[in-house]
């Protein structure tokens, strides 16, 4: 298993599930991070939050702990 906050710059992934439940998870989705789409890591900060990623045509910084629920290929 891959999360997003394990995947190196410049590398385009797929989402395959979003671990947690409840509000996190909510709040996750609503952001357009949904099981399917293609994730483009753009940027991560020198101490690993936040890290930046382009998705849906737009830019969105997630944190760490959020990147470690989001499981990718």
């Amino acid at each position: 298993m891959k999360t997003l906050k394990e995947t190196k710059i410049g590398e385009t992934v797929k989402v395959v599930k979003i671990h947690g439940e409840g509000p996190v998870k909510r709040r996750i989705m609503d952001m357009g991070v949904t099981k399917g789409i293609e994730v483009y890591v753009r940027k991560v900060a020198p101490l690993g939050d936040p890290v930046e990623v382009t998705i849906r045509g737009y830019e969105l910084s997630l944190r760490k702990e959020d990147a470690e629920m989001i499981e990718v290929e």
